[in-house]
């Protein structure tokens, strides 16, 4: 098997896990497969015929290429010329996608029959079920945004079961991986491979409720997890761990035994490492530098620097990445380079084991500890090493260990990263040879690796960064100074403790610039741009842009060398004119790409890119009129999109804002807010309206002026933010009305609130708590107008309240409704939605109300 042959069976089975993406997938790859070995073979060879006579033309002119070389000689094998044209090649490379697609199913995580999952009722049940959980811990714990320590937990027995199908149960055996989080104090002293017993609920996780919010039932599903535990507690001692486990498991000795709580042996060196690097720092210097040199899975990085570093582009810094695998392999070359190339090939080896170890065999340490143990194997062959060739290899290898990498968005941005690095850093180098080439990389590198992860990104987040490529370029020398110190003070932190400590403290001052520069750029106005939700088919027309300018670089060069090996045969410049511009009309015959002059490439390539993402987010935007009423916990949050117009009906409180408002946005593609209102106000301003204006400008701002019940927040304070950033802010009172476009809002009473809103042609009525007397007594007033939809709490709502709006619609932002109110409603065949299970609402003047989450009623409404 030759090597396009290899080539070909390689993104075969890549391209038949990528078709997993759609559930016909796997047929479709295969009907394609079938279609290309039947006629693709004739299309090479009739392309392979023309491209000789071709030559023979050429060449026939040229008396003295005629007499160093046959006819049919060739200078350089195109790509077309180097695909095989054997049918058989083309059918195994079909049945192979096909193949890959299968496998990747069959490794897909699927509930066994005794999981744990199955302790909580599949349908009608979404109640927590109290356990206690035995079972052998598979990750370091880590520190959530809650404060708590969360873990991974393969299960053994679980007792205690309240709620569940069979009442209590005792010692039931059963299996899977359970997603766990406890109290951060209890999860002190644990470690991988401990086996501890957990007291806590299940809870089986829900799909989002809001558009553009974490999906954490699939992240679970991706782990092999199908239901979560809230943990209270973790049992240490035998008496307060489930009863009779040595009858069920005669091993289990070790779990009460002192020696079975402590770590494994790479886990303490992990810690070693981790330990003399911070002994002489503060936080968040010492745990920075930490994870620049061992991957964020090593220490915990407080989640505010975190957020600095992903906002400003710079969140490849605290990942384990392919630059540590370097940097290492680099070390012990250069400490072995007097050795013969078999130490040389242990040691590079060993080191690369113990590395991977260490940072915890994420995705692109693995791919980047492959390349490098081929680029030691060429050594010892001495071979030339191929990047291309060997990235491909590192690709499909890691995949056939885990298919599921395919969908790990960790492990897409690497390799992306890469293949950018090997093919347009060389020619981007060349550009600037001009400049020092240690000045010139660091401008290259960040340009090379952004452009290709670009695409994947705006897909997947919504959101780019201008920043980016200048913050990599201006903090590189930081990183290099940070990735190698932080290397050799790991290094030497695990061999003697103390000289760790002291190398790790030289890298005090850099480490406090590189998170200067980070919180500096993070916090810049227009530090990310939302560009709306980005389809498929703008992913494939973006790379394709960048495919093609990579085939038009390389045709350059190409032409450029023969080119220059012409000129150097050629006696005659008319000739060579001449014999040029023939050659090119029978090439351009062949040419599948369009075919502009080479200067011209780059130019369009950018423009046509910016149009795939700006035309088609600009026709959305000026056309949509779109209302969304979010599922919050809270405060109910409303977004009207109007014709390019955004008003946002309150915040919520900071993790509303940051895991259900912001999201929501970007996937919208806002990038501010023209009004923003809050009509709770008189209970003081939410704190999510200060996180909101961290990272969108807000024009103009209308709080509810009524006394202040509540202080939740200084109104004086964020009256100066808003005016900082060029925006306007306004007091509500009882019966102001605020003009939002083609929307019209009228605060009926400030003090409850009672709010109206006029969306065409049609009332919504937003209603605040009140009690059943209050509720008749506004009745009474006879200010409730008739309303096509009534907005509430979710609370007892009284039959006078009912009648005087008579809604067509009633939606409730909670959890759960009162049940009389809910009968009232159903009785005057009024539609009921709730957010806490329908999850968002959205509403268009054509479609009505759509749901985010399935349910068996309420689809639509007949608005």
């Amino acid at each position: 098997m030759n090597q396009a042959t290899g080539v070909i069976f390689c993104l075969a089975y890549i391209l038949g896990l990528i078709s997993t993406a759609v559930p016909w997938g796997r047929y479709a790859i295969l009907a394609l497969g079938i279609a290309v070995a039947i006629s693709l073979p004739k299309l090479l060879r009739k392309y392979t015929k023309n491209s000789v006579q071709v030559t023979k033309k050429r060449r026939s002119r040229q008396k003295e290429n005629a007499l160093e070389s046959p006819l049919d000689a060739r200078e350089e094998l195109s790509l077309l010329e180097m695909l095989p044209r054997a049918k058989w090649v083309w059918a195994v490379a079909a049945l192979l996608a096909f193949l890959a697609s299968v496998y990747f199913a069959v490794r897909s995580p699927q509930p066994a029959i005794d999981d744990i999952s199955k302790l909580i009722p599949a349908v009608g049940n979404t109640q927590e079920v109290a356990v206690t959980v035995r079972g052998r811990v598979v990750s370091t714990p880590r520190l959530t945004r809650s404060g708590r320590s969360q873990f991974w937990l393969e299960t053994d027995l679980v007792s205690e079961i309240n709620g569940g199908e069979g009442g209590a149960v005792v010692n039931r055996p059963v299996s899977g991986k359970l997603y766990v989080t406890v109290p951060l104090l209890q999860a002190t002293g644990l470690y991988a491979d401990n086996t501890i017993a957990v007291v806590g609920s299940l809870y089986k996780p829900q799909p989002p409720s809001n558009p553009g919010a974490f999906n954490f039932q699939a992240y679970l599903a991706r782990e092999g997890a199908f239901v979560g535990l809230k943990g209270r507690q973790i049992d240490w001692k035998r008496e307060k761990a489930i009863a009779d486990v040595n009858r069920v498991n005669s091993q289990t000795a070790a779990f009460w035994d002192a020696s079975g709580m402590l770590p494994s042996k790479i886990q303490a060196m992990r810690q070693r490492i981790v330990r003399s690097q911070l002994s002489q720092l503060n936080v968040p210097e010492g745990p920075l530098i930490s994870a620049i040199a061992l991957g964020k899975q090593a220490v915990d990085l407080p989640y505010n620097i975190r957020d600095y570093f992903v906002q400003a582009g710079l969140a490849h810094a605290i990942a384990a990445s392919g630059t540590q695998v370097s940097m290492v392999l680099a070390l012990f070359l250069g400490l072995t380079r007097r050795f013969s190339k078999q130490l040389q090939f242990s040691f590079g080896v060993g080191a690369l084991f113990l590395l991977v170890g260490l940072t915890g065999f994420e995705a692109s340490v693995c791919r980047a500890a492959l390349m490098g143990f081929g680029t030691l194997f060429a050594l010892v062959l001495t071979r030339e090493v191929k990047p291309l060739g060997l990235l491909l290899i590192a690709a499909t290898i890691l995949l056939l260990v885990n298919p599921l990498w395919i969908w790990d968005l960790g492990f897409q941005l690497s390799f992306l990263a890469t293949l950018g690095l090997i093919v347009t850093t060389p020619p981007l180098m060349a550009k600037l040879d001009w400049m020092p080439p240690a000045i010139a990389s660091i401008v290259v590198v960040p340009i090379a690796a952004s452009v290709w992860v670009l695409p994947l990104l705006l897909y997947v987040f919504s959101v780019v960064s201008p920043y980016s490529i200048l913050v990599n370029i201006i903090a590189a020398p930081l990183l290099w100074i940070l990735s190698i110190g932080g290397m050799v003070s790991a290094l030497a932190g695990l061999i003697f403790p103390l000289a760790g400590s002291i190398l790790a403290q030289l890298l005090d001052y850099p480490a406090k610039g590189l998170i200067a520069i980070a919180q500096y750029f993070s916090q810049l106005p227009g530090n990310s741009v939302a560009v709306g939700q980005v389809s498929v088919l703008q992913l494939i027309a973006l790379y394709s842009l960048i495919c093609w300018v990579w085939i038009g670089g390389r045709r350059k060069k190409e032409e450029g060398r023969r080119k220059k090996e012409e000129g150097r045969r050629k006696k005659e410049e008319g000739r060579r004119k001449k014999e040029e511009g023939r050659r090119k009309k029978e090439e351009s015959r062949v040419v599948s790409l369009p075919s502009f002059s080479s200067a011209w490439i780059l130019p369009l390539a950018v423009v046509a890119g910016i149009s795939i993402i700006v035309l088609p987010a600009w026709h959305v935007q000026s056309s949509l009129f779109q209302v969304t009423l979010l599922a919050t916990s809270g405060e109910p949050v409303l977004v009207i999109q109007d014709r390019g117009k955004v008003a946002l009906i309150n915040s919520g409180d900071e993790n509303t804002v940051r895991f259900t408002v912001l999201p929501f946005l970007q996937q919208q593609g806002v990038n501010s807010v023209n009004f923003a209102i809050a009509t709770h106000g008189h209970l003081g301003l939410s704190g999510g309206w200060g996180k909101l204006l961290e990272r969108l400008p807000i024009k103009t701002f209308y709080d509810n002026n009524a006394p202040k019940q509540i202080n939740r927040g200084n109104n004086q304070e964020f009256m100066t933010a808003v005016q900082s950033r060029q925006g306007v802010y306004f007091p509500l009172e009882t019966n102001s009305t605020v003009d939002l476009g083609s929307t019209r809002l009228q605060l009926v009473n400030a003090e409850i609130p009672v709010v109206e809103f006029l969306v065409g042609n049609r009332t919504w009525l937003l209603i605040g708590e009140m009690t059943p007397e209050a509720q008749k007594k506004l009745a009474a007033t006879g200010t409730l107008k008739q309303a096509q939809v009534l907005w509430w709490s979710g609370k007892a709502l009284t039959t006078e309240l009912l009648g005087a709006v008579g809604p067509q619609v009633a939606i409730a932002s909670a959890d759960e409704i009162d049940p009389e109110t809910a009968a009232q409603l159903r009785q005057s065949k009024t539609q009921i939605f709730w957010t806490g299970r329908d999850g968002a609402l959205l509403w268009t003047p054509a479609g009505g109300f759509k749901t985010t989450l399935e349910s068996e009623e309420n689809q639509t409404s007949f608005l």
